[in-house]
C-alpha cells in the first residue's frame, strides 16, 4: 500500500519552532503573555458565543484530541488531492451508508460557502430542525469543521467519533491503493456524527471542486453554488467556465439549484448540467436577490426577496454587500428545502427568519476582534475576496487611516490580493503564520514592493511581531484617531491572530 503523501511534508498542524515570547511589556491586550505555550492553538479561547471552541480545559481530553490530529494530520494535507472518491465511497459503505439517513444541502462555490452555510444553518435551527454542519477549513479548532444545532461538537464526542470509524477507516486503507486523506476521513466522521445525533437536515460545503470531492458522497435535495472565481486553477481550471464544469458535480437529478450571481461562462455551464439532470434552476437577480439594503449599527438592514415573496427588515450582524448577496442565497435555499418555489409560493414565517439572520456569526470574516484600534479580521485569499473585503471596509467602517497585515498561502494569487487591498491601505506588514504551506514573508515582500511601494512596506516573519507593528503604526499619530488594522490573505493566519488577539 502506498502513503501517496511526500515523506518530507509536514502535518497541518506545525508548531512554532520557537515559544511565543512573554511579552510583559507590551499593550496587554495584544501579546500572548504565557511564556512556553507549545502551539498558538493550543492557548486561550475567545470569547464565548462566536462559534469557536477553545481548546479543552481537561488536560487529558486535550491530549486525546492532539493525537487525534497527529493522526489525521499524518495522511494526505488538503492541498494534495487524487481525484477520485473510491475511498470515500468505500468508507460510506462499510458504516452503512450514515450520509443517507438525513436530506442534506449541498453548497460549492469559490467565495462564501462557509457563512452562507452559517446562514442556511440558523435559518434551519430557527424552524425547529435539528442541523448538522461540515465546512472547512477551521479557523482556530479543528472541531468546529462539524457542528451539530449550530456549536462544534465537544473535544470528546469529535474523539469518540474518530474512535468509532477508526476500525472501518483503517479497513477501507487495507483495500485501497492509497489510505484514505485527512479530509475524506473528517467527512467520514461528520456523516457519521450526523446520523448518530441523529440530525433532520446535513448543511455540508464542499473541500475543493465538486464532482470528485469527498462531501460528494450525498444526494442533495438543495444544491447551492456560490460565485465561482479563479481560485486552485492548478486543479479546477484556468477559467470560470472551466472551474464550474467540476462544480456542478453537486447538482443531482431532480434536485433544485440555487444560484447565485455568476461569470457568464460559469452560469452558462451549471444552467447546461440542471438541463441534463432535470434540475431546477433559481437565480440570484431573477427569482431571488437582494432587494434593498443601508448600512446599521454593527451590520447592515435588508429587504431579500426569495421564492415565496419579500422579507423586510432583516437585521444581518455582517459586514458588505456580498453578505447581502449570500443572505439571500442562504434564504433562497432553505425555502427550496421546504419546497417554496414558483409551483408553491408562500412565504416563510417572517419573526422567525428575522430572529434567524440577527443571530449569525461568521468568525474571521470582517470580524472585529478590538477597539482602539479597530482591528478586523478576513480570511480572503484570493483576489476576489479581497475585493469584497475592501469593498466592505470602505463602506461600513470609514478609516481614516487602515494598516494591513497579510500572510498568505504558497500558490495563491498574492499579487492579484495585495493589488485588491493597495487603494485601502496606507501601509501594509507582511508575516507568515506557522503552516508548513505559508508562503514567506520576504518572497510575499518582493510582491508587496511592487504594489505598494518600498516606503509603505514593512516586513515582520513573526505574526505577533506584525500585529503589534501595525497596532503601534495605527496609534502612533494623533490626527490618525480614526485608524485601523486589517489582518487577512489566509485562514490559518487569521485563526492564529485571533489567537493572539483574543478577546476578553
Amino acid at each position: 500500500m502506498s502513503e501517496h503523501r511526500p515523506s518530507d511534508q509536514p502535518g497541518e498542524y506545525d508548531e512554532f519552532d520557537e515559544i511565543v515570547d512573554a511579552a510583559t511589556d507590551r499593550d496587554p491586550d495584544l501579546a500572548v503573555i504565557e511564556a512556553g505555550s507549545r502551539t498558538l492553538r493550543a492557548q486561550a479561547g475567545p470569547a464565548q458565543g462566536d462559534g469557536v471552541p477553545a481548546r479543552p480545559e481537561d488536560p487529558e481530553v486535550d491530549k486525546a484530541l492532539r493525537t487525534v490530529e497527529q493522526e489525521l494530520a499524518g495522511r494526505w494535507g488538503e492541498t494534495k488531492l487524487d481525484p477520485s472518491v473510491t475511498r470515500i465511497k468505500g468508507l460510506m459503505d462499510v458504516l452503512g451508508d450514515p450520509q443517507r439517513a438525513y436530506p442534506s444541502i449541498h453548497i460549492t462555490g469559490t467565495n462564501g460557502k462557509t457563512s452562507t452555510a452559517r446562514m442556511i444553518e440558523a435559518l434551519l435551527g430557527a424552524f425547529d430542525l435539528r442541523t448538522g454542519r461540515y465546512t472547512s477549513p477551521h479557523v482556530q479548532s479543528i472541531t468546529e469543521r462539524i457542528s451539530l444545532d449550530g456549536a462544534p461538537i465537544s473535544a470528546e464526542r469529535f474523539i469518540e467519533t474518530y474512535g468509532d470509524i477508526k476500525p472501518y477507516v483503517e479497513m477501507v486503507d487495507a483495500a485501497q491503493e492509497y489510505r484514505l486523506s485527512f479530509f475524506e476521513v473528517l467527512t467520514g466522521m461528520a456523516y457519521a456524527a450526523f446520523a448518530d445525533a441523529p440530525v433532520d437536515v446535513a448543511v455540508v460545503e464542499v473541500g475543493m471542486g465538486g464532482t470528485w470531492d469527498a462531501t460528494n458522497v450525498i444526494d442533495a435535495s438543495v444544491a447551492v453554488v456560490m460565485p465561482i472565481d479563479l481560485d486552485h486553477t492548478d486543479r479546477l481550471g484556468s477559467t470560470p467556465g472551466e472551474i464550474a464544469v467540476e462544480k456542478s458535480g453537486i447538482i443531482k437529478p431532480g434536485s433544485t439549484v440555487i444560484l447565485a450571481q455568476q461569470p457568464v461562462d460559469a452560469a452558462q455551464v451549471m444552467l447546461k448540467k440542471a438541463v441534463d439532470v432535470d434540475a431546477t434552476v433559481a437565480r440570484a437577480g431573477m427569482e431571488f436577490g437582494v432587494v434593498a439594503r443601508e448600512i446599521a449599527v454593527g451590520g447592515q438592514l435588508l429587504t431579500l426577496r426569495g421564492l415565496g415573496g419579500e422579507y423586510e427588515q432583516i437585521f444581518l450582524p455582517l459586514y458588505g454587500a456580498h453578505q447581502a448577496q449570500n443572505a439571500s442565497v442562504a434564504l433562497a435555499a432553505v425555502e427550496a428545502f421546504f419546497g417554496i418555489g414558483a409551483q408553491h409560493a408562500r412565504r416563510l414565517d417572517m419573526d422567525t427568519v428575522r430572529k434567524a439572520f440577527a443571530s449569525v456569526s461568521s468568525p474571521g470574516r470582517l470580524e472585529v476582534v478590538r477597539r482602539s484600534p479597530t482591528v478586523v479580521l478576513d480570511a480572503a485569499h484570493n483576489p476576489a475576496g479581497a475585493r469584497a473585503a475592501a469593498e466592505a471596509i470602505t463602506e461600513s467602517f470609514g478609516f481614516s487611516r487602515l494598516i494591513g497585515v497579510v500572510g498568505s498561502s504558497d500558490g495563491k494569487d498574492v499579487r492579484g490580493v495585495l493589488e485588491a487591498l493597495e487603494p485601502i491601505c496606507s501601509e501594509i506588514v507582511v508575516t507568515q503564520n506557522s503552516s508548513f504551506r505559508a508562503l514567506g514573508a520576504d518572497e510575499l515582500a518582493a510582491v508587496a514592493v511592487e504594489v505598494f511601494g518600498e516606503d509603505r512596506v514593512q516586513v515582520e516573519p513573526r505574526l505577533d511581531d506584525a500585529l503589534e507593528a501595525a497596532i503601534t503604526l495605527a496609534e502612533e499619530e494623533s490626527e490618525f484617531a480614526g485608524a485601523g488594522v486589517l489582518v487577512t490573505g489566509s485562514v490559518i493566519t487569521v485563526g492564529e491572530a485571533r489567537l493572539l488577539l483574543r478577546r476578553r
